[in-house]
């Protein structure tokens, strides 16, 4: 049976770290002196209510997790967090509907960026913020940040680090997973601030740097402006440089920071294949926007790549209206959408060492036809991937594209375009947040969805950001039968 007790208490206990991020917010707030302080007030006090009626609840319980009260902790602690983030947006007024606030928050924290309000310039700053830092800290994970935080919080840490943490493979910088956990918050908390830095020296606000950068290191995308990210061109290759390292394994970056040498970046093999896509598509797409758009070749370079790394990345920052492109630059967008960035890093999408592992299955395959009796181990970067690995790899491959399927028809049922229709379901599955299409473009925001494809949209982005099993195990009989 699943132990009640011990979920309530953990998270009873995430809950007060999640109110300790709206004190900040409400430090802000009443920093400007705007009308969302008392928002923050209330909705902190009663995250603390819910916090302690939770810990009451769950006071007998000890520490010890199974793996599959880690699965559930992880997806209920996100579920949990979504709604008590909407109480800024609802006790401010701002939005006034239960489901554009869910939609919000959850877009936020899975760092999907895409958002459901018109006139992002009329919010507060307080609100502003919390957008913001939702993002950022959902960036690494909301449990992956309480592991560096409070070690001693997380019962079975491994099973929910595993539960949490992207990608196919694991690696650990050491032994112990707090230590492991805190490095690589310090290397986020180091992408940032040089961010903050780069932005400010640019002519950029230091509150516009501050949100800005925490979107880029956590590939977010929410903007403090209508426009986004069209900005001059200097800040804008800024945003490319922050967003393409972020999208990045944050374990490389470490070793290739403590070696002091950029070339074992290129020793991995994944980040080869990250650096090719995006190499390939920025090429692609600034050829088309000289030769059928008219566009200067600087220009078309800048807005051809900070388009390609914010939708590889999954951050979702614009620069400029791809939605008025030549449609063919749409499909390696799509592309882009689908593949994503890295596994370790912020963004979401298939992740690139998927993509590795995959082309080495279909070369082994070609190679196998031929010598039907050979033994053709799957190594990358030397590491054997054992035969479990890769039907992991093809199961979350084949749920993926169902699910893609399945939620693109639904939309087309509920009246949407088709193109919009398939390019929101890989936003969401993706974490992206723009999309291409004629009614809902990448600069247009998602308010004119009905509630239902935005309740839809809400539960792709947490089985996106959760890479699909961690949440879908949850509504399988076997889940719930007795050990």
């Amino acid at each position: 049976m699943i132990n009640w007790k011990t979920i309530c208490k953990i998270i009873g206990s995430l809950l007060f770290i999640e109110a300790s991020f709206m004190a900040v917010c409400l430090a802000v707030a009443f920093g400007y002196g705007e009308d969302d302080s008392m928002a923050f007030l209330l909705a902190l006090a009663m995250t603390v209510l819910a916090g302690v009626l939770l810990r009451w609840a769950g006071r007998n319980g000890d520490n010890n997790l199974s793996r599959r009260e880690a699965y559930l902790v992880v997806a209920l602690t996100w579920v949990v967090f979504s709604m008590f983030g909407t109480l800024p947006f609802m006790i401010s007024g701002y939005l006034k509907s239960f489901t554009d606030a869910y939609f919000e928050t959850m877009s936020g924290f899975t760092t999907t960026g895409a958002t459901v309000i018109d006139d992002v310039e009329s919010l507060p700053h307080g609100l502003l913020f919390w957008r913001s830092f939702m993002q950022w800290i959902g960036g690494l994970g909301i449990v992956f940040f309480t592991i560096a935080l409070l070690p001693s919080l997380i019962g079975g840490s491994v099973r929910v680090f595993a539960a949490e943490a992207t990608g196919p493979l694991k690696v650990k910088l050491h032994p112990r997973l707090s230590t492991n956990a805190k490095w690589i918050w310090m290397i986020y908390l180091v992408i940032t601030a040089s961010c903050v830095g780069c932005l400010c020296m640019a002519g950029m606000g230091l509150f516009d740097s501050v949100n800005y950068s925490m979107s880029a290191a956590a590939t977010g995308g929410f903007a403090t402006m209508n426009t986004s990210s069209m900005f001059n061109p200097l800040i804008e290759y800024i945003l490319i440089f922050f967003c393409f390292v972020s999208g990045t394994n944050f374990t490389v970056l470490y070793v290739t920071a403590s070696h002091r040498k950029i070339g074992m970046l290129f020793k991995n093999s994944e980040f080869r294949f990250y650096f090719i896509v995006v190499a390939v598509f920025t090429l692609f797409i600034a050829v088309q926007l000289v030769m059928k758009s008219g566009y200067d070749i600087e220009r078309a370079v800048r807005c051809s790549m900070f388009q390609v790394v914010s939708f590889i990345t999954t951050t979702g920052f614009v620069n400029d209206d791809a939605g008025k492109w030549p449609h063919v630059t749409w499909v390696a967008l799509a592309a882009c959408m689908f593949i994503g960035a890295c596994s370790g890093s912020t963004s979401g999408g298939l992740k690139c060492v998927r993509g590795v592992m995959l082309l080495k299955i279909v070369k082994n395959e070609f190679r196998q036809i031929l010598h039907p009796n050979a033994v053709l181990p799957l190594k990358v970067d030397g590491v054997d991937v054992p035969m479990s690995k890769r039907v992991t790899l093809l199961a979350f491959l084949t749920v993926y594209l169902i699910l893609c399927l399945v939620c693109s028809f639904t939309m087309i049922a509920l009246g949407i375009d088709n193109t919009n229709a398939v390019t929101i379901t890989l936003s969401c599955m993706g974490n992206v947040g723009p999309t291409l299409g004629l009614e809902i473009g990448p600069t247009m925001s998602w308010s004119m969805l009905p509630d239902l494809a935005k309740w839809m949209c809400s539960s792709l982005m947490l089985i996106g950001r959760l890479e699909i099993f961690t949440v879908l195990v949850i509504f399988t009989p076997a889940f719930w039968r007795s050990r």
